[in-house]
């Protein structure tokens, strides 16, 4: 009885650590894949990777009127490498695909595919580009 036991928890041992996936870093990264023109209050985003494989995505913006800061941060589900992650906002009803890795992240259409638009150059892009990839490296 002891023996089988002894079976049975090593078993769930070593299907606990299969299902485990390691993520490209643990921690806080800001992204920029929208690119703001004017800064009258574009919002600022971030990710936050925990070390359970938990996903937060989040935004801050400052109104720069009156200066008052809106945030929000939802958990977006565990990561796994290369997976679409649906992230929707709710203050302002944004819905987002994207998957990202250990450098950068993307933005994507629900299917995976990285998005080419004209709101992803940045202001010296746009003068020669009429698209650009919509990704963007991570900032610490």
């Amino acid at each position: 009885m002891k023996k089988f036991f002894s079976l049975i928890i090593l078993c769930i041992s070593i299907f606990t650590l299969a299902q485990q996936t390691e993520v490209p870093f643990i921690g806080y990264r800001n992204f920029d894949i929208l690119k703001g023109y004017s800064g009258t209050g574009t919002p600022h985003y971030y990710l936050d990777v925990k070390s359970n494989g938990d996903v937060h995505f989040g935004y801050v913006q400052i109104n720069q009127a009156n200066g008052e800061e809106t945030t929000e941060e939802i958990n977006a589900g565990k990561y796994s490498p290369g997976k679409v992650m649906k992230i929707v906002f709710k203050k302002y009803e944004e819905t987002f695909f994207v998957k990202f890795d250990k450098e950068k992240i993307y933005l994507t259409d629900e299917n995976g595919n990285v998005k080419n638009l004209d709101g992803c150059c940045s202001s010296s892009e746009s003068i020669t580009k009429e698209t650009c990839t919509c990704e963007s490296e991570f900032f610490k």
